[in-house]
């Protein structure tokens, strides 16, 4: 029987998400104007927030760039915000929109170089413990310079490269010929427990690679998207940016990379298995066919690369340009010397980075209604109410919180713009908005590993395609991520309430390696 013209549109309405996450959008959509207009625009404003944090949650489901975004365009239609509002608020973080449009795309064109370290990380070095530590610790300090995305896209890359090759060579085959890697139908019941062995290895060393990008993340200005917001608020260059997040976060990395090497050594929550001897023979000779297979011309790619990623890092650390342009940088060079002159080659660096941008853009236009519906200012005068670092305790827990069920990238853009509004105001001292600032980096950085949703390298991981190759759900993840969240979000907690943060902060004025800044400092309507 044909379908309707409304059974159609119905079923081509967000896709193949379930039916029962498509009545909940047109619910939202029916009942929002009704709240709106006869109830109280300050309700219908929570709602929208609810919502969207509930599509940011379902993101499994459906991409909330769809869901969200059509519930930005009705906010604005009927009046919660204006669009003139959400380009303001778009101009205001211009910069974060450029991060993620040219570095995530220049560092893909730096992907080989990143390949080759990986790879020989695994095939060199035999102790599970120490590959495990080099996961995370490589993945930190990447992450602190580079895009915790294309980080862990990288690792991706290696770990699918590994597994179809052992599954061809399992299966019977050369690693050059063609296989269907997602069916074990031709593998021998011999190497179905290698096979096994080597999916829970490769979990073990992509959740550590995964907390290492949040634990390098978020020690950085270009660390997390977030970080840029917060940072550009706060008038903070990438040096400073470092220094004054590192009263917490140099803590809380060797706690993180303590609690790697003690999950591998005591192989609890689903770690310490350790690479098969079949297997690795089977990736040695491979990693060796493809050296041997290496060309001057590739050789000289890679040296290329390695210069290139030595102007990254010099570049942010000295501030040539701003972190969107010195990307722009990356791409130019980084294709000019490697050969990559074709348009469609260069346009499948965008392909990852654009449609976050593009759902980046919608959290400004729901962050333009809670701005103009004053949302959170009741919450925000609340934790004002708490004194010294109780209240620094409160933003970093309320923040690590709502990282955890919804997106650090939302919450850190909202709550540092209530921030930022509250030292404009006059409610707090710009001494008191700069330590606020780093609760609220580190609160959105650190909690969120808890799970997929707060952490967009982990969100990533999940809906790649190795992640049913490895068997990595969801529920997995959440469970091999729980000691990281605990030890992470105490070890951050301990720091802040102890008052650590503060008196080394003290002590970075007092030795002039930072300076205090005056109100009119950072981004938004008062200028730089």
């Amino acid at each position: 029987m044909q379908q309707s013209y409304s059974q159609a549109l119905f079923k081509n309405f967000l896709g193949q998400a379930p039916q029962w996450y498509k009545l909940t959008i047109v619910g939202f959509l029916i009942l929002n104007p009704i709240l709106f207009f006869f109830i109280s625009p300050y309700i219908a404003g929570w709602a929208l927030v609810l919502e969207f944090i509930f599509t940011l949650a379902m993101a499994l489901k459906c991409y909330p760039l769809q869901p969200g975004g059509l519930l930005a365009i009705q906010a604005v239609a009927i009046g919660m915000t204006t669009s003139s509002q959400v380009l303001h608020e778009i101009e205001v973080n211009l910069e974060v929109l450029l991060l993620l449009i040219f570095m995530v795309a220049g560092i893909y064109f730096m992907k080989n170089l990143l390949l080759v370290m990986f790879t020989k990380i695994i095939t060199k070095i035999r102790s599970k413990i120490v590959v495990s530590f080099m996961f995370c610790f490589a993945s930190a300090f990447l992450s602190a310079f580079l895009d915790a995305l294309t980080v862990i896209a990288v690792i991706i890359s290696v770990a699918v490269g590994f597994y179809s090759v052992y599954h061809k060579v399992a299966s019977g085959k050369h690693h050059t010929h063609n296989h269907d890697s997602t069916t074990d139908d031709e593998l021998p019941d011999y190497s179905r427990q290698d096979l096994e062995q080597f999916r829970a290895y490769l979990r073990n060393l992509l959740m550590h690679a995964g907390v290492g990008t949040a634990l390098g993340g978020v020690m950085t200005k270009v660390g997390e998207p977030q970080n840029l917001i917060i940072a550009e608020q706060s008038g903070w260059e990438f040096i400073e940016f470092a220094i004054r997040m590192s009263p917490v976060t140099i803590p809380v990395l060797i706690a993180g990379l303590l609690t790697c090497v003690l999950l591998e050594k005591l192989k609890w929550f689903s770690y310490g298995v350790h690479l098969p001897d079949n297997v690795r023979k089977i990736l040695v000779d491979f990693d060796a066919d493809e050296t041997a297979s290496r060309t001057r011309a590739d050789n000289m790619k890679l040296v290329a690369q390695g210069v290139i990623a030595l102007w990254l890092v010099i570049a942010l650390a000295l501030h040539l340009a701003s972190v969107g342009l010195i990307g722009l940088t990356v791409i130019i060079l980084a294709t000019a010397f490697t050969g990559v002159i074709e348009e469609h080659q260069i346009g499948h660096a965008f392909e990852e980075a654009l449609p976050f941008t593009a759902l980046l853009a919608v959290f400004f236009a729901v962050v333009a209604v809670i701005i103009d519906q004053q949302l959170f200012t009741p919450v925000i005068a609340w934790v004002l109410t708490f004194e010294g670092d109780m209240q620094l305790v409160m933003f970093y827990l309320a923040n690590g919180f709502l990282s955890m069920v919804s997106d650090n990238v939302f919450v850190g853009t909202v709550y540092i713009t209530e921030v930022k509004k509250a030292l404009i105001e006059g409610q707090i001292t710009r001494d008191q908005f700069d330590m606020l600032a780093v609760a609220i980096n580190t609160g959105t950085n650190l909690p969120s590993v808890a799970t997929p949703n707060g952490q967009a390298a982990f969100l990533f991981l999940l809906t790649s395609a190795l992640a049913p190759l490895i068997r990595l759900s969801y529920g997995r993840m959440v469970y091999m991520a729980l000691p990281y969240t605990i030890v992470l979000t105490i070890v951050g907690l301990i720091t802040i309430q102890s008052g650590m943060l503060v008196e080394y902060t003290d002590l970075f004025y007092e030795m002039g390696i930072i300076e205090h800044h005056s109100i009119v400092d950072g981004s938004g309507d008062l200028g730089h």
